[in-house]
């Protein structure tokens, strides 16, 4: 893999991923004339769960299902500048324009209304953007496994980099794929949100974590891993150094968590033959899931890490995918059980889930 670094039109970054040296080298300029970034991000803690909330009102103007001839992921041609100045790429990663927290955000009252229980603070964090491909026709799901093992280096290269920014506390990477899902722009991509804050789910992870690792000396994810390996009824794929299985207690009508076989805090620590081997597993499971119902699948694959500054040893590195499609044409809404309370109500067992995504494609190998 190669790595190339520049600057678009209003300073914010743009980084190259080559699957090879052989690769044109990468000296396009942004001809576009943007003004300056100025976003307007801060968070506010609610006092009654205490969780973070991200607000970021200048978002409201981001691009919008534009169409394909106008998409700002494709490359640039002759007289349509996009945010990618190159006419072809193979991966590449660059600052969102739009973010939904940066760097360069004002300093904010450290209260709403001076009111000491209103905690206010700027949203200093950084949102990249990822772009799989140029091809803005095809899926993440049809990119051949070097390809894939291409963006696995750039997500450990931006992991390791947005952890030493100040005030990072969690680097999430994810992608968003379908209308379902609330995708507005349908060429192949995903994002990395680096939070100034560690995140409610994995605050829960790591309560758990660190309770279990205290009282059995073992990450509570390995032992979690051998459980679902013995019993293996939901174990869809194994491969030498991962494991594709449906969690015991799936929460969503469609759901698979990939996971490395050694404990692993995030991205940035997983070996070349481990990245390799996700490349070719991970290709396996999204044939799967789009063979479930044969169509493609709207799904959220999102990366749980460890934090920058806590549980790196008790936490495990793994994606978690999921889907809200619960059959062909139906989709599972978040209503009063699961956005009021929190709890979620599965149509679908996770054994039943998973002998369906086993038998889309033949038994697991």
């Amino acid at each position: 893999m190669r790595r190339t670094a520049g600057k678009l039109a209003d300073g914010r970054e743009i980084i190259y991923f080559d699957d090879s040296a052989e690769a044109p080298p990468r000296v396009a300029v942004d001809t576009r004339d943007l003004p300056e970034s100025q976003p307007m991000s801060e968070v506010r803690l609610d006092p009654l769960t205490r969780e973070w909330v991200a607000m970021a009102a200048h978002r409201q103007t981001r691009t919008y299902k534009p169409p394909a001839d106008l998409c700002p992921l494709c490359p640039s041609t002759p007289g349509r500048p996009t945010e990618i100045p190159e006419a072809d790429y193979d991966v590449v990663v660059f600052e969102n324009r739009f973010p939904s927290l940066a760097q360069n955000v004002p300093d904010v009252p450290s209260t709403v209304d001076g009111e000491e229980l209103f905690v206010r603070a700027p949203g200093r964090g950084r949102c990249e953007v990822v772009c799989f491909t140029s091809d803005h026709n095809t899926s993440f799901g049809e990119l051949s496994a070097s390809r894939v093992r291409t963006v696995v280096d750039a997500w450990a290269d931006r992991v390791a980099f947005l952890s030493t920014l100040p005030g990072v506390e969690q680097v999430f990477p994810f992608e968003n794929r379908g209308e379902e899902i609330g995708v507005t722009l349908s060429h192949p991509h995903g994002q990395i949100y680096a939070y100034p804050f560690v995140t409610p789910r994995t605050e829960r992870m790591l309560e758990a974590a660190l309770e279990y690792y205290a009282a059995h000396g073992r990450p509570l994810f390995g032992d979690l891993l051998e459980a679902e390996l013995r019993a293996g009824a939901r174990v869809v794929e194994e491969s030498p150094h991962w494991v594709a299985f449906v969690p015991a207690a799936a929460r969503w009508p469609v759901e698979v968590l990939l996971a490395p076989r050694r404990q692993v805090a995030d991205l940035a620590g997983l070996s070349s033959v481990e990245r390799d081997d996700f490349a070719s597993l991970y290709l396996k499971v999204l044939h799967r899931l789009d063979a479930l119902y044969d169509r493609p699948l709207p799904y959220i694959a999102a990366w749980h890490q460890a934090p920058v500054n806590v549980g790196r040893d008790e936490l495990w590195l793994h994606l978690q995918v999921f889907s809200v499609l619960r059959t062909k044409d139906k989709l599972k809404y978040l209503a009063g059980s699961e956005s009021g309370e929190a709890v979620w109500i599965n149509d679908v067992t996770p054994e039943q889930i998973a002998e369906r995504l086993r038998a889309s494609l033949g038994t697991h190998n």
